[in-house]
Parts: C-alpha cells; structure tokens; sequence
C-alpha cells in the first residue's frame, strides 16, 4: 500500500476535527481526516440524545465554513430565554434575547447533525482525503514529519499530526501527555422527554439537591433533551426503573415547570470528569476539543470551546505558512497553546465556580444564593455582561468566530 504524504492529519472526523479541515479549505494544505465511523446520510425520525447549545460565535464558525445552511435544512432549535432556578428556593434569573438585541440566544442542534453538515461539506474539499472507516494504530516522528500507520495499514506522513478523537484520545494517550484530573462525582443522565405544555423556545436550568437539571427545547414544541447531573448510582438506577416511574421522578425534580413529562427515548449516563492536558501542543502534535480539554456541561460551553480551538489552530497553521514557517514545530505553535489553554482554565473554573455556589443544602447559603441572583438580575450590566461572553460576543476570539470580520 503506496504512502499518502499530507502537510495535516486529523485524528477524529467528529465536529471539531471537521471544523479545523474546513477553515482551511481556501489553503493549498493537504489534510487527511482519519475516522472510525461514517456519519449517516439520512436524518433519523428521532432525535439523538446528544446535543449542543450552540453560542454565537459558534454560529459564525459554522458559518464561515459554509455548514450552517446543512444545518439549518436538517433540523436545530433557536432558543430566545434562559431560566435558571433554584428548588425550594427564591434564588432565580432569567436571559433574554430581545432585552439584548439579539434574535436568540443560540441554538439547540444535534451533535449528529453538525457532523453531518461538516462531513458533507469537507468531503468535497479538493485538499481533503477522508479515511473512513478507519482509525490510527502507530505513530513515530522523525525531524520533519510524523509518521502513521492506520489500523487498514495504510500508512501516511504529515507535518503536523492533530488529536481530535475526543476525550480519550488516542494521539494523547500514545504520546503519555499528562492530564490534570478531576471526577465531578455525577453522572449526566440523558434523554429526550415530551412535555405537557409547549417549552416555547426557552432553556431551562433547576438546581436540584441531587444536581443542575437542564430542559433543552427541541424543533418539537413539546419535546425537550434533557441532561439531569447526579450522583452516578442515582443516575445507574434513574435509568433502570420503569418509564413511569421515571416520569413521576423527572416532573417533580422540575417543579412540574412545564406540566407532566414523559419519556420518549432510552436513557443514558455518562460519568462527568474535569481533564485537562498538560500540553496542548508537542513537535508535530497539536490537541483540539475534548482531547484537550473537558468540562461540566453545566452551561452546555464543551463543543463551543472545541469550535474556537480549531478555528484558532487554523489560524494560526495559516499565518505560519504564509510567512514559511514551519507549523508543525512546537516553538510556533506555542502561541496558539497558551491562547487556548487560557481560554479552557477561565472556562473550567467558571464552571467550578458555578458547581460550588450551587452546592450545600444549609439555608444560609442558599440565602446567599437568592439575594445573589437578585442582586445580578438587577444591577445594571451584570447580566448583560455574563451572556455576552456565554454568546461568544466577547472574549479573545479567532477571526472566523468574531462578530465583525475584517
């Protein structure tokens, strides 16, 4: 089998590993997409468990690389309120779109219809060679290039080899890159639930002593995915008892906010664990995404950061080959490393922040939780300024992702 020689080799043709091929579609670069799963052609009926909030900015990425309209033909929901609460509590605040200018506040989509949208696009890339179904078995470097060898046998060179296969990444794990670690102690039970009363385009956020329980609206006006963080052997057993068992147990930790729920797909749990890369970039290595980086899906900011960090690496893979440097050696990139590694520590620790102010049943606490909420709903520019930087209107942001483009 003859050896394929690219300039860039991605490990992982999911959203984020599709996005950096497809901001780099205007280059003369030639990448190869290595993934171990063909997305469908054909939109299933149901919809998946897995979804994404996409922000603003991750609106203009997939813009910019041409997958919206894919999108936007398949299926996503606009979302134009946020209600967050507290059970048992006075503790509440709300978001909404109009009271900023915007038409929305994002959009509920598939995590296999942005796949689907990317892959269709980025397979008529002319620089783009997809190898699929199959997945990376060796990898050895030499001085200017990196070497693979495919689980096919098919063998190929690339100047810069980028893991974008997830949170337990093989690129990472082949190379021992140290993760700092946390488990969060909850898992994320999911599953897609119809309402009795219409969600009207409006996200939904309880803080419930076993966990934060989201309601996510779906195309469907009655139809909502939901992602209920608790302790994992609640989780286990949540997902184990009959549907109306289940039923009864999700209506009441919601406060019965839209009526009775029902439950219209199986039901899943997935452990939630903090990881974070001690390198992001190594010689002829870059980490994207979840193999870089995870996070509390609390305020649903995972795929968004994935989105930027590979706009981010395309930006910066161009502007070193405009000039002739070399992109795949690890001094050149270590300004794109230290860009994303920032952006992922502000976002872990919002989010722990965001965990341990909502931890603790003690009342004085929760006191502190309620005047805390009011005072933010209140006070001039508090609440403008947390969903600005949730919208990705504002913060350190690639070309692709920023509101007005040069």
């Amino acid at each position: 089998m003859k050896m394929t020689n690219v300039d860039i080799a991605i490990s992982g043709g999911g959203m984020v590993g599709l996005t950096l091929a497809a901001a780099l579609a205007d280059s003369d670069l030639r990448i190869a997409i290595i993934e171990g799963h063909e997305p469908s052609a054909t939109m299933p009926e149901q919809h998946d468990l897995r979804v994404s909030a996409l922000s603003r900015a991750s609106e203009r990425i997939l813009r910019s690389v041409d997958a919206w309209s894919g999108i936007e033909t398949r299926r996503m929901s606009p979302y134009q309120k946020m209600d967050v609460w507290e059970q048992d509590s006075f503790a509440a605040i709300d978001f909404d779109a109009s009271a900023m200018g915007q038409p929305n506040l994002g959009y509920i989509v598939e995590n296999q219809v942005i796949q689907m949208a990317l892959w269709e696009k980025v397979s008529q890339q002319d620089n783009v060679e997809l190898f699929c179904p199959d997945t990376c078995s060796n990898i050895m470097f030499g001085e200017t290039e990196a070497f693979l060898t495919l689980s096919s046998g098919q063998s190929l060179t690339a100047k810069l080899v980028v893991g974008a296969d997830g949170a337990n990444s093989w690129l990472r794990n082949q190379l021992s890159i140290p993760l700092t670690h946390w488990d969060y102690g909850h898992s994320a039970l999911v599953a897609n639930i119809r309402t009795e009363e219409p969600h009207q385009g409006v996200a939904r956020q309880i803080f419930t002593p076993d966990g934060p329980l989201a309601f996510l609206p779906l195309s469907d006006p009655h139809l909502c995915s939901i992602v209920w963080s608790q302790p994992p052997e609640s989780a286990d057993a949540r997902c184990e008892i009959d549907d109306d068992a289940f039923d009864r147990e999700l209506t009441a930790a919601f406060d019965c906010r839209l009526g009775l729920c029902h439950v219209e797909s199986e039901r899943r749990a997935f452990p939630l664990k903090m990881r974070y890369a001690r390198d992001f970039v190594r010689s002829r290595v870059a980490l994207i995404g979840d193999a870089a980086h995870t996070i509390h899906p609390l305020a649903g900011q995972g795929v968004n950061l994935g989105l930027l960090d590979a706009v981010a690496l395309a930006q910066e893979i161009e502007r070193l080959h405009n000039v002739g440097k070399d992109f795949g050696d690890k001094a050149n990139l270590r300004p794109f490393e230290r860009w994303r590694k920032t952006e992922a520590a502000q976002m872990i620790a919002a989010m722990q922040g965001f965990r341990d102010l909502f931890s603790g049943e003690h009342p004085m606490k929760k006191l502190f939780r309620g005047i805390g909420m009011a005072a933010a709903s209140v006070l001039p520019g508090v609440k403008d300024v947390f969903i600005r930087r949730a919208l990705g209107l504002t913060g350190d942001l690639p070309e692709l992702a920023k509101p007005e483009r040069s």
